[in-house]
């Protein structure tokens, strides 16, 4: 959805297989510039990627059928420029070093997390993204400026080519 002041909502998917942690995810983080869909199982979720793009997908680690890990690396593929935070248990860390570059998975959170550092890590993960898609939305200008510039070029020079010393 849009805000008041054209600006849009941010979009946040949770996905876990525990219910008391989707509602309090879902708690946390709702407000009136967030908008948060739960999911508890990572098929659902990825029926709802295919058709809807989310800002932020935040992810358990141990889930039955798919792990975190797969489930993000999926996600990547279905929309790239989504950021991506897995939830894990203590005992998780080990495996998860290994495979956060696989998913892209921005950062890692244990469980229970601080409600506090919870949000500052989503609204980093935010404002990264905003950075990134400005960045690609500013070289994609200057890429059609470079092709505009060839083409203005191309003409003086044809002009030249056909009476020289008019440009």
């Amino acid at each position: 959805g849009l805000l008041k002041d054209g600006e849009k909502m941010d979009r946040i998917m949770v996905v876990d297989d525990e219910p008391v942690v989707l509602k309090a995810l879902e708690v946390t983080l709702s407000s009136e510039t967030t908008e948060v869909e739960c999911y508890s199982e990572t098929s659902a979720a990825l029926k709802r990627l295919r058709v809807s793009s989310f800002d932020l997908i935040i992810s358990d680690y141990r889930m039955p059928g798919m792990n975190g890990i797969e489930f993000l690396s999926e996600v990547k593929e279905i929309q790239p420029n989504s950021m991506r935070i897995i939830l894990s248990g203590k005992a998780d860390t080990e495996a998860l070093m290994g495979a956060i570059n696989d998913a892209g998975v921005f950062r890692f959170l244990v469980k229970p997390w601080d409600d506090y550092h919870l949000r500052q890590t989503i609204n980093l993960a935010l404002d990264h993204r905003a950075i990134l898609m400005e960045n690609r939305r500013l070289a994609d200008q200057v890429r059609e400026q470079q092709q505009l510039l060839g083409k203005y070029q191309s003409v003086i020079s044809r002009l030249e080519d056909q009476e020289p010393g008019i440009t």
